[in-house]
């Protein structure tokens, strides 16, 4: 299963997939660490496609896992070819105007976080389920809803 967990710079993506990652147990690939590791820094929509594929080819490398990052064209979601896509809509602008400028909203999602969710209020909904992978779904699908309406 792969998770994608989207939005502009600033909107609570990395927090989110962090602390879900860790509950569960499952691989978490954040984008700045990524492009760190490959000293690629390019915002290009060359560079941000190179990213999308990189991330794509990570999520390959295990069974479930969160891919975290902007994505910030709808082209390059078919390459992580998600299961499951976060849209953390809790910004109208993130810090970077070239992001700004190139973000399109996705077509496709199955939760979208309008508001903020406190640190409290994720560590509660998450101690409603089991750690562990086999209770993501149920964590995805309904408990993380209820949290965010």
């Amino acid at each position: 299963m792969k998770i994608l967990v989207m939005g502009l710079p600033g909107s609570g993506k990395t927090f989110l997939s962090k602390i879900v990652a860790e509950h569960y147990n499952i691989a978490h690939f954040e984008a700045d660490v990524i492009r760190h590791l490959f000293c690629d820094w390019d915002f290009s929509i060359q560079g941000r496609r190179r990213q999308a594929i990189r991330m794509a080819k990570l999520t390959q490398l295990t069974d479930i896992s969160i891919c975290d990052f902007v994505c910030p064209k709808n082209e390059f979601i078919p390459f992580i070819n998600p299961d499951f896509i976060i849209w953390m809509d809790t910004i109208e602008k993130g810090r970077y105007e070239d992001t700004n400028k190139l973000f399109e909203p996705p077509q496709r999602y199955d939760l979208r976080i309008k508001e903020w969710i406190g640190k409290n209020q994720l560590y509660s909904c998450l101690e409603d389920g089991n750690p562990g992978t086999m209770d993501i779904l149920s964590f995805l699908k309904e408990r993380l809803p209820k949290l965010v309406k």
